[in-house]
């Protein structure tokens, strides 16, 4: 069942996510979800279908990837193994960790993951990590910083991030402020390892501060951060649903905002992107029905073009397929990366 359906999709996802990221590296996972299909048999790489047009393709080579979570139902039960296999057929160049374990599959070590990483041809480009809790033994940036990034420079990422939102000392604009140090915090951290700290959005980032109103909070998490230690892996689904949500304040006056200008203005801040589909459905109180990349109404030709037409922009940035509970998860894997691979730009 798709999360968006669910009374509360956002928290489940949060929630369930943060089980996944609670996993440290060679222990097992029994916090990752789902239950898994057996692995498709091995043959030779699918390649994309020829596409209609005549125009370069949209997707700069070797910037596929894929964002783990949405295939922990197969990590967990196959192990990384026959995973790397199959993305590997399906023509992905790189994935992103939302956990290091591989649960009933048996334990790994970060060294044995990095290198069946690269057996596979792929690169591992980042992983989602907690940002806080109360256990001070979590394994969260703010609990445990050291070894957050110990275990994500040992991997060779270039990127270290978070999934939750800035919400930790609430919802006013100090709040964020506070919240946005705490991310300079871990950004300089990051930097001084050779690494980028990043953050990931839902659609709450959109909102509007609870003390100011007409203050968006995605606009104070994105001025009080500094752009030097601290860059955005923008989901772009869940940034179309912050557009449906949260393009009026709370008093009906409106705030439209387009996701992609966002990116247009400081390109640089956005190394990462989640693609992931929906389909309009204005009765939802969402905007959309999360669906498999391709069978959606976002239409990926456009924004991706948008982005990489940007003079030095081409290479600059991370293309992560994802979606958050696939009806099967191989299948999706491999439908994205066709898709994907076959949109071209408009002569």
């Amino acid at each position: 069942m798709s999360r968006i359906s669910q009374p509360d999709p956002e928290l489940t996802h949060r929630l369930s996510r943060r089980g996944m990221l609670g996993v440290a590296a060679g222990a097992t996972a029994a916090a990752l979800l789902g239950a898994a299909s057996p692995a498709t048999a091995a043959g030779a790489p699918i390649t994309a279908p020829a596409s209609t047009g005549r125009g370069r393709p949209v997707l700069p080579p070797g910037r596929l990837g894929i964002q783990l979570y949405s295939l922990r139902d197969k990590v967990s039960t196959l192990g990384f193994a026959p995973v790397f296999a199959e993305l590997e057929r399906y023509g992905y160049d790189e994935v992103e960790f939302a956990g290091y374990g591989q649960g009933s599959a048996g334990p790994i070590t970060l060294a044995q993951l990095k290198r069946l990483a690269r057996d596979h041809g792929l690169t591992p480009i980042g992983s989602h990590v907690g940002y806080h809790s109360d256990d001070p033994n979590a394994y969260t940036f703010a609990q445990n910083l050291t070894k957050v990034l110990d275990d994500a420079q040992a991997l060779g990422l270039k990127h270290i991030g978070t999934a939750a939102g800035p919400f930790r000392y609430g919802s006013t604009v100090d709040a964020w402020k506070r919240a946005a140090e705490d991310f300079n915090t871990y950004g300089a951290a990051a930097r001084a390892r050779g690494m980028k700290f990043y953050q990931h959005n839902h659609s709450e980032e959109f909102s509007f501060a609870s003390d100011n109103p007409r203050v968006r909070l995605y606009d104070v998490l994105l001025a009080e951060t500094d752009p030097d230690l601290v860059f955005l892996e923008m989901d772009i689904f869940w940034a179309y649903v912050g557009q449906f949500r949260f393009s009026k304040r709370p008093d009906g006056t409106p705030a439209p905002f387009e996701p992609l200008d966002y990116v247009l203005r400081q390109p640089h801040r956005y190394p990462l992107f989640h693609v992931k589909d929906g389909v309009s459905d204005p009765a939802n109180q969402f905007g959309y029905r999360m669906v498999d990349v391709g069978d959606g109404d976002i239409d990926y030709q456009r924004f991706i073009s948008a982005v990489t037409r940007l003079r030095g922009h081409r290479m600059a940035h991370h293309w992560q397929a994802e979606h958050d509970n696939p009806a099967e998860s191989f299948t999706f894997a491999r439908r994205s990366s066709e898709h994907l691979h076959s949109l071209r730009e408009k002569c």
